[in-house]
């Protein structure tokens, strides 16, 4: 189950508009803003043996501080910092591990944005995030696949061109240090993605790659072998014209690993803004190929065929506003899984500042 970012994109546009955020400080050029949310839900998803299971729980409650100054008029440093793991629903009870989201500190001004910390990665905002952003059920993609987690936001440092007639150039790095205790390979190492992204009215494409470097450090087994860990691909276009939004993406895990498949994921999302909310969708058709598994004589084993699985994955939910502080949701997915696994519907509300 996905926490909402949909919540997370809003309360960032309110601290870069204004709105809502609390701005505790703004004086000589320096600007400090706080703002947060509280995100509780209940959940109705089936297990592996067909039965539901029920919950209420937190949906990504977030706290969090924003700030910039200039450094001389053209140049902008900035930082910000998001608390989550809060769990509203049981802060009375104990154990409590708060957790965070995003820190990060970056310059910003004629020469483009470079940022460096904990962060969504880009893949994440160019590639997946136009198909679904939604507030609790997500497609599977490259990431979740891949088994990436959390981990790929980590030690990013990000640069991103400033648009030259529309077209914007983006490149990173994922740093891991040999003092780094997920970095098996006893070396430093640092991965390397980027892409472009184009935009023509109400019309933006964009494409990026990521070689996922650091991944192949994180395996004893992997190292030993000499064995890569793999790449992965996406593209994703989207058209927005009034309150609808469209997005087609297409996205590949290219997967080195011996008995892990490669994965092609093809998505279709839209999002239409009512008055009082939003209504979204997304289809996706999964695509798991079988690998070429092989023995030691190089002879392919029997069971390679039996690796090949797809899956039709659907997403539609709702939003309400009950105020510009406040809006609830409703959501169902479907997954295309044996006995009908994690599938189910949720609802919720949000209250943001």
């Amino acid at each position: 189950m996905k926490k909402t970012l949909l919540a997370t994109a809003i309360a960032g546009a309110m601290v870069a508009s204004g709105a809502q955020a609390a701005t505790v400080y703004n004086q000589d050029g320096t600007k400090l803003d706080v703002y947060g949310n509280i995100q509780l839900a209940v959940y109705s998803t089936k297990g592996g043996n067909g039965e539901y299971d029920t919950q209420l729980t937190d949906n990504g409650t977030t706290f969090g501080f924003a700030a910039e100054h200039v450094i001389y008029d053209g140049l902008t440093g900035y930082m910000k910092l998001e608390i989550d793991d809060i769990n509203a629903d049981e802060m009375a009870t104990g154990p409590r591990q708060d957790g965070g989201d995003t820190a990060y500190v970056g310059m910003k001004g004629n020469f483009g944005d470079v940022k460096l910390g904990s962060y969504d990665d880009l893949f994440d905002d160019w590639i997946q995030d136009p198909v679904t952003n939604n507030e609790g059920f997500d497609v599977s993609d490259s990431t979740s696949y891949a088994g990436l987690g959390g981990a790929i936001q980590t030690d990013q440092l990000t640069y991103v061109s400033p648009s030259f007639s529309g077209l914007e150039m983006a490149i990173g790095t994922q740093f891991k240090g040999d003092a780094e205790a997920e970095n098996l390979s006893g070396d430093n190492n640092a991965s390397v993605f980027g892409g472009a992204k184009y935009t023509a009215g109400n019309f933006s494409v964009a494409a990026m790659y990521d070689n996922l470097d650091n991944y192949e450090v994180r395996s004893a087994a992997a190292i030993n072998a000499g064995q890569e860990f793999g790449d992965r691909y996406g593209i994703t276009g989207q058209y927005s014209m009034d309150s609808l939004r469209v997005a087609l993406k297409l996205e590949r895990f290219e997967s080195d690993v011996d008995g892990v498949d490669s994965t092609n994921f093809y998505g279709l999302g839209a999002r239409y803004g009512y008055g009082n909310g939003d209504i979204y969708g997304a289809y996706q058709y999964v695509d798991v190929g079988a690998e070429d598994f092989t023995n030691e004589l190089g002879e392919t084993l029997q069971d390679e065929q039996e690796r090949d699985e797809t899956y039709n994955q659907v997403i539609v939910g709702a939003t309400y506003n009950i105020s510009d502080s406040m809006y609830t949701w409703a959501e169902a997915a479907l997954y295309d899984k044996e006995n009908d696994e994690d599938d189910g519907v949720g609802v919720g509300v949000t209250y943001m500042f």
